[in-house]
């Protein structure tokens, strides 16, 4: 009896093996993100043209168009599909539903991943980030390209703890950018983590560490008179993230003129987890990305 239980489960091991084998590569990294730990939502953009796009994760979490349909075009390393947005259309989830996703605290870690392919210009990603209301609610989000604190076509991941912009500036200096640049017009995989200390920015799963250098737009302010010089990857931030009120955006921010910071390409995939994770994480999912 002991001889066949065994025969039976070398047999079941062999058939989930080759199962995993012929699996497809979409399937293996969807299966890998939704088994890590930490895992709060991931949207991988699969529905049509004027429907909500549903998370996966601790909630279906419902992703709303603004501003027009968001058309879905079929290319995507997750579903094999992606949205499209562009002529100011975003997604929006009202803080009063956004549960979990309202990350926040001192020592609190946070992720943020996409899989995009990127057409220019300043583009909020992901996360829950309002520059306008009340002076601010900036909390956690991910950007690409911005410049004005040397992060020109690069990863950059925000981090707020009041919710107001970086004393004694008119903005939010606050974030990390990668060291490497985003070819526009290229499928790319984007991440940020915070671990209640750093902030860090990695480009199709590879960290690089930026040397400390001369922060544009930083001088001539009091105490300031040459500027700062700090690194911008990682970017020290112990201050933790605030329960700031936002709204969880994609696409799309509030500012003083209303929604900006559009952007404009493809979104294949957004992940959120409520813990940082590690550079060997991040590696083996981008060892599982393959953009179709």
């Amino acid at each position: 009896m002991k001889r066949t239980k065994s025969i039976a489960r070398i047999a079941f091991l062999v058939v989930f093996s080759l199962f995993l084998g012929c699996a497809s590569p979409s399937n293996r990294l969807r299966n890998h993100l939704l088994q890590t730990e930490g895992l709060i939502a991931l949207w991988d953009f699969s529905e049509a043209a004027g429907n909500p796009r549903i998370a996966q994760g601790v909630a279906p979490f419902s992703l709303r168009e603004m501003g027009r349909p968001i058309e879905r075009v079929k290319e995507g390393p997750i579903s094999g599909y992606a949205a499209y947005l562009h002529d100011s259309a975003f997604f929006s989830l009202p803080h009063a539903e956004t549960g979990r996703l309202n990350i926040h605290g001192k020592g609190q870690g946070v992720t943020v991943m996409a899989w995009v392919n990127w057409e220019g210009n300043t583009g909020f990603v992901g996360g829950m980030w309002n520059e306008y209301t009340d002076g601010g609610r900036r909390q956690y989000g991910l950007f690409v390209h911005l410049p004005h604190y040397n992060g020109a076509d690069q990863v950059c991941g925000h981090i707020s703890y009041t919710g107001k912009p970086t004393p004694p500036f008119p903005y939010s200096s606050d974030y990390s950018a990668s060291k490497q640049t985003l070819e526009k017009g290229a499928w790319h995989f984007i991440v940020f983590t915070y671990d209640g200390t750093y902030i860090r920015s990695y480009l199709d799963g590879v960290f690089e560490a930026r040397e400390p250098e001369l922060i544009r737009n930083t001088s001539g302010f009091e105490g300031l008179p040459e500027g700062i010089v700090q690194s911008k990857n990682p970017y020290h931030f112990p201050d933790g993230m605030g329960d700031n009120g936002s709204d969880f955006t994609v696409g799309a921010v509030v500012l003083s003129r209303g929604m900006g910071n559009f952007f404009k390409g493809k979104i294949g995939g957004l992940a959120v987890f409520d813990r940082s994770l590690t550079k060997h994480e991040i590696l083996e999912i981008n060892k599982l990305t393959v953009f179709n």
